[in-house]
């Protein structure tokens, strides 16, 4: 089984790129400037969680409801039902496998990327919670 650990930090490096500049976005036009730091902005307590809503939509909702995020679709990938690779993954499944991405991509990524390198799924530390992998249904 081919692991495609190249297209899916790719995939991920699309995903993530296109949360970060939406927050940039967020934190600049909701946000409050910082004393004494020009060209800086801060959001603080409730109107922070709104940083949160991105990252929801582009990960979860979007694996969800579409079959699986922009980054992956670009490139081809989709996760499954480890055990039924024809069943769309549950939302939860689709929760389980991105709550643990801060640390699949903690040290640049290195973490995710040694443990899908170790296992013979090619899975992250979301896919082995959630039971899924990750496949090609695409050229």
């Amino acid at each position: 089984m081919r692991h495609y650990i190249g297209k899916k930090i790719v995939a991920a490096l699309i995903d993530y790129s296109i949360i970060v500049i939406i927050d940039f976005y967020l934190i600049f036009a909701l946000g409050e400037p910082v004393a004494g730091e020009p060209e800086s902005y801060e959001l603080n307590d409730f109107p922070a969680l709104i940083t949160i809503l991105p990252w929801f939509i582009f990960t979860i909702c979007f694996e969800y409801f579409l079959g699986s995020t922009l980054g992956n679709g670009i490139m081809g990938l989709k996760p499954v039902a480890q055990d039924n690779q024809t069943i769309k993954i549950t939302f939860i499944q689709s929760l389980q496998r991105h709550l643990l991405d801060p640390i699949d991509m903690s040290f640049l990524g290195l973490v995710g990327y040694l443990v899908m390198k170790s296992n013979s799924k090619g899975q992250r530390l979301g896919d082995i919670w959630a039971k899924t992998i990750v496949i090609k249904y695409r050229n």
